[in-house]
């Protein structure tokens, strides 16, 4: 009787975790991931991840955090409507000379395990950043194949 009991308790359970919503079931974001490609130490940048509810209800995003200090990330104050998109704003202090890799984590309301977006880049001194924007605007830029002709 009881192996029967444990059986019936080990099923139910595996039920229930299955059944648990995912955020890929209730949100879509624009990317996962976003490079800022070379940026100036000290100054901060900033980038928008968008969150659209493909739910029938709202959503509300209870947390969003990050993995070290230089990252602050805010969250959407009201509910994100269904159909509608909100914005999770994501901040970087570029404090460090280096390439960089961060992981912001999203809570949304409703879902038990964590969304994590990635930011990346690469900080450059402030010379080597106007070294890099000069060369830059130097370059001309890459002919495009399909580019028509003009008359």
């Amino acid at each position: 009787m009881k192996k029967i009991l444990l059986l019936a308790a080990a099923f139910v359970f595996t039920l229930t975790v299955s059944a648990q919503t995912k955020a890929e079931e209730i949100a879509k974001f624009n990317t996962e991931s976003y490079d800022f490609g070379k940026i100036k130490q000290g100054v901060p940048v900033t980038y928008y991840f968008e969150i659209k509810n493909i739910s029938n209800k709202p959503i509300i995003v209870e947390s969003a955090s990050a993995s070290c200090g230089c990252t602050v990330p805010e969250k959407p104050e009201e509910p994100i409507e269904p159909g509608k998109t909100g914005k999770i704003k994501v901040q970087y202090s570029a404090a460090s000379v280096a390439p960089f890799t961060k992981d912001v984590f999203i809570k949304l309301s409703g879902v038990s395990e964590t969304k994590t977006l990635h930011i990346t880049g690469e900080v450059l001194t402030v010379e080597a950043y106007d070294a890099y924007m000069k060369e830059k605007a130097n370059t001309p830029p890459a002919k495009n194949d399909k580019e028509k002709p003009k008359n």
